[in-house]
């Protein structure tokens, strides 16, 4: 513990606030908008599943365009990517407060989508390049800490925006502009090793990214962001308003219970990995989701959601840099970026269907949907609380047998 307390955090670092600010502006897109997702239904004329579209079109492009951002980093350098990236969020995002019809909100999210696509795999990578070891791990963290305080904020700031007009929300997306302008003059290129050729390497990457153990941390970034998005931000969104009749800025404030403990425990992350391996990390979030899916579907008040939503938050933030530490460090600099674009590929994919799934299903197999909400947040928290359970306690017991048999040998 004392050589962990010992790390410093380059706070000074024109590099670690700018990391910062990608990681912040990377989460925005959608805790932003959620507790307004109920009123555009209003100014728009649209139903829940076109509202989950609202989110949808914004992940979308990160499914397919985030390892080849990850691609062009290795070979051209992180600046070169990250600074047209966060122009282009701040122009499409704040440009959708004055779309005149919902075609073209799908539009401009689809663009602000390309310039979230590589913001967040951008940032770890930047701190792969910049830090090792112990500070790694306690960079990591922090960015952690500082992405759960940023979400926690978002809904807050959203739905007060939102008491001022529904559009009002969308021009602070506008923040983006200013770190760009910032980042273009402090933020150095890192030296990282000449990359190879295309061919030899996407043939080196492809092998990385299908090993089991990288199959693992893709399984479950996908499932993570699909039960975050799915079962939190766009269901219970729309049930709050429809069941408890809470306006955008009650919901935000709900919302925000997720963020603070994920931001509690990021914070933490880097003594909490002195327990535990990552791996055995992330079968305890999962068990974290599942207790609090399970928690929101036998709540009776908003006040005891809330509770539980402090119970998901918790897993979230053991989860995500227990994925971002290990894929940072299962390959060398030359890779890095396009592993972690694969891992943040799985996430967007995760947040992309989500919440597709579950305005869908609930919509179109239930005579109401919020029945079919409650349904799937039982089904979804049985599955995660029986899964994680599962996965640790296989992952404990192959740890015993390793261990017995290195101490046989």
């Amino acid at each position: 513990m004392s050589a962990e307390q010992r790390v410093e955090i380059p706070w000074s670092s024109a590099a670690f606030r700018t990391i910062l600010a990608c990681s912040l502006i990377g989460v925005m897109g959608v805790p932003l908008i959620s507790p307004i997702l109920p009123e555009l239904r209003t100014v728009f004329g649209i139903s829940d599943t076109q509202a989950g579209l609202i989110i949808t079109a914004y992940t979308l492009p990160g499914v397919f365009l985030t390892p080849f951002i990850g691609l062009l980093s290795d070979h051209f350098g992180r600046r070169p990517v990250v600074l047209p990236l966060l122009f282009l969020f701040g122009l499409s995002g704040a440009a959708i407060g004055f779309a005149p019809a919902f075609e073209v909100v799908l539009l401009l999210r689809l663009l602000q989508g390309v310039g979230a696509s590589g913001l967040m795999v951008l940032a770890i990578t930047l701190i792969g390049d910049f830090y090792d070891g112990p500070q790694r791990h306690a960079v990591i963290g922090v960015n952690g800490s500082a992405i759960g305080i940023g979400a926690a904020s978002y809904p807050l700031i959203g739905g007060a925006l939102a008491t001022v007009g529904w559009n009002v929300p969308f021009a602070f997306f506008g923040v983006s502009l200013v770190v760009g302008v910032v980042a273009l003059f402090s933020l150095t290129e890192p030296a990282i090793d000449d990359p190879p050729s295309f061919r030899v390497y996407a043939g080196r990457l492809a092998s990385a990214a299908f090993v089991p153990e990288a199959l693992g941390l893709w399984l479950a970034a996908f499932f993570t962001f699909f039960l975050f998005y799915g079962g939190v931000l766009t269901t219970l969104s729309l049930l709050l308003s429809d069941v408890y009749g809470l306006a955008a800025g009650e919901i935000g404030l709900l919302f925000s219970m997720v963020s603070l403990a994920n931001a509690t425990m990021a914070s933490q992350y880097g003594r909490v990995s002195g327990f535990l391996p990552a791996r055995q990390l992330v079968a305890l979030g999962f068990v974290g989701f599942g207790v609090s899916l399970l928690g929101v579907w036998a709540a009776a008040t908003p006040v005891a959601i809330g509770a539980m939503l402090v119970c998901f938050g918790l897993g979230f933030g053991v989860v995500m840099p227990s994925l971002d530490t290990t894929t940072a460090g299962l390959v060398s600099g030359q890779l890095r970026a396009s592993m972690l674009g694969v891992l943040t590929s799985m996430l967007w994919l995760g947040q992309t269907v989500g919440p597709v799934v579950f305005t869908g299903i609930a919509q179109n197999a239930f005579a109401r949907p919020v029945a079919g909400y409650r349904f799937l947040l039982l089904f979804w928290g049985t599955g995660a609380l029986l899964g994680g359970l599962s996965v640790f306690a296989y992952l404990v017991r192959r740890t015993e047998t390793t261990t017995t048999h290195s101490d046989t040998s």
